[in-house]
Formats: structure tokens, C-alpha cells, sequence
């Protein structure tokens, strides 16, 4: 409401009113025609619970005190909620897991309540106070803000475009360290299972080996022996392959 008065050049009216005593006639007609549009701006922008406050008065400084001394409080009030957010600023400090921006946000937020109540703080003040409070991750930029900078002309803005940046590189770094951490683990695990299955292939392998070189020799021994049991019994490495008996050697060397 205090910017719509002064885009309307109706500030000073509204703050300090005007004297009904001009003894020019044209310009007391004017302050009474700015003031009255002013009454109306501060009428049309309450709601209708707190219109009926401001309803009687005549002047727009005399609507303005009333809605000021109920929002604001008194100056005994203003005085309370002032040492209130002074003890909230110097103890002020960003937590381990906030992110820079949402810290910045909370500090703004305590300095602004503080300049609306007449508060006279600035730049000089509060920059200081955000690099003293900041965690040890920002201790080198804000070293680096320190030398390069005069904290006296240094602004809000430009020490939040820093510390911003500062983060946005911390972040990165710590993406690609866990990344790189993530690869390493990665290969190592698929070395010890490759080393796993070669060692199971082996064991398979050599297992396969024996049991075929057994077989085979109990095949053998098993032909042998029916062969020395009864040389009439017909053999049968003879039947399967088709050879003739008298030609096998299985039964040649039997005999002998």
C-alpha cells in the first residue's frame, strides 16, 4: 500500500496529512482531492472485516495510524517484537543439511520484519553476519569474499550470487567422487565373480573328466570279462559294430 501511495504521489499525504489553514484556496482544494483519492485507495484494499474499522475516518493519515496500530502494535509493542528479531538475527546460523538458498531466504525474512518496523539495518551489517554463519564447507570462499571485498559496499545480492555458485561447484564435485566411487566398486565386484564361475568351471570340468574316463574304463573291463567267462556267449563289441568274432582282437587278447 505504501508503494500504490507513492506511484500516486499520495505518500506525504497519507503520512503527514496537510493543513486545513492554506489560505490558498486551489491548493487546499487539491491536497483535499489527492487526500480523499487516497482514503479511497487505503478503503478499497482492506477487507470488508476491517473496513468497518476505518469506516468513520475523514482522513486517509487518520485510517492509516488505526491500521497501523493494529497490525503493528503500539510503539511498546514494536519495541517488544524489534528486540525479539534482533535476538533472532545474531543467533542466526545455517544448519549442516540447508541449502544456501533457503538459508539466505530465512535471513532475509528476519531483516525485512526488522526494517518494517523501523528498523535501520544495512548491508554492511548483515553480510558479515551471513559469511560468520555460514557452515565450514563455504570457510574458503568466504575467505576469499573477505579479502577481495569491502564488506561496507559489498551487496545481499552479490554475496548470494556467490555463495550460490560456491555450493553449485561443491555439489558437482561431490557427484563425480561418488560416481567414481560407484565405478570402482562396480569392476571390483564383477573381478570376484568372474574369479567365482572360473573357479566353479574347473571344478565342473575336472568332475566331467573323471566320470567319462571312468566310464569308459568300466565299459572295457565289462567286455573283458564276458569275453574270459565263456567264449561261446556272443560279444558284444562284436553285435554292436558288426564285426566278426573271430577277427576281434578283445577276444585275441583273452585268449592268450
Amino acid at each position: 500500500m505504501r508503494t500504490l501511495f507513492k506511484s500516486q504521489e499520495l505518500w506525504d499525504l497519507v503520512e503527514d496529512g496537510f493543513d486545513d489553514s492554506d489560505i490558498e484556496q486551489q491548493r487546499l482544494k487539491e491536497n483535499r482531492k489527492k487526500d480523499a483519492k487516497a482514503l479511497l485507495f487505503v478503503q478499497s484494499s482492506v477487507h470488508e472485516n476491517i473496513f468497518s474499522r476505518i469506516a468513520s475516518s475523514a482522513t486517509s493519515k487518520e485510517a492509516w495510524q488505526i491500521l497501523k496500530t493494529e497490525f503493528k502494535g503500539s510503539d511498546k509493542v514494536i519495541a517488544v517484537k524489534l528486540q525479539t528479531l534482533r535476538r533472532d538475527f545474531e543467533t542466526l546460523n545455517m544448519q549442516n543439511n540447508e541449502y544456501v538458498q533457503d538459508y539466505l531466504s530465512r535471513a532475509s525474512t528476519i531483516v525485512n520484519k526488522m526494517k518494517s518496523y523501523g528498523e535501520n539495518i544495512s548491508n554492511k551489517t548483515v553480510v558479515p553476519k551471513i559469511l560468520r554463519s555460514l557452515t565450514s564447507r563455504f570457510d574458503s570462499i568466504v575467505a576469499a569474499i573477505e579479502e577481495t571485498h569491502d564488506m561496507s559496499t559489498y551487496s545481499f545480492d552479490e554475496l548470494m550470487s556467490s555463495l550460490q555458485v560456491h555450493e553449485e561447484r561443491l555439489n558437482h564435485s561431490k557427484q563425480k567422487n561418488e560416481e567414481k566411487a560407484f565405478q570402482v566398486k562396480g569392476k571390483s565386484s564383477k573381478e570376484n565373480d568372474n574369479n567365482n564361475f572360473g573357479g566353479r568351471g574347473n571344478d565342473r570340468g575336472g568332475f566331467r573328466g573323471r566320470g567319462r574316463g571312468g566310464g569308459r574304463g568300466r565299459g572295457q573291463h565289462f567286455g573283458q570279462r564276458q569275453h574270459g567267462q565263456k567264449s561261446s556267449i556272443q560279444c558284444h563289441h562284436c553285435t554292436k559294430f558288426g564285426h566278426k568274432e573271430a577277427n576281434c582282437w578283445i577276444k585275441a587278447q583273452n585268449q592268450k
